[in-house]
């Protein structure tokens, strides 16, 4: 059986979904990433970026999860 929540605790917690968005704007704004400098191991800047943001993407939506799965 659920419990009730409290209105402003969820209000609250839900300010974490805003996090999810993160990994989109960082990825699909290309003006940002669309150069080949620096080099990480000979690997133009462009594609260890994205690479970067998989890892980053996953512990977002963990984080985000784990603050807001008492919503659920």
């Amino acid at each position: 059986m659920r419990t009730p929540r409290s209105a402003p605790h969820a209000q609250h917690a839900r300010w974490w979904y805003l996090l999810l968005l993160l990994p989109v704007i960082a990825t699909l704004w290309l003006p940002w990433f669309n150069r080949s400098t620096p080099l990480l191991a000979g690997i133009p800047f462009f594609y260890w970026y994205l690479l970067a943001w998989v890892p980053l993407s996953a512990l977002c939506s963990a984080w985000v999860y784990l603050r807001t799965r008492h919503l659920h």
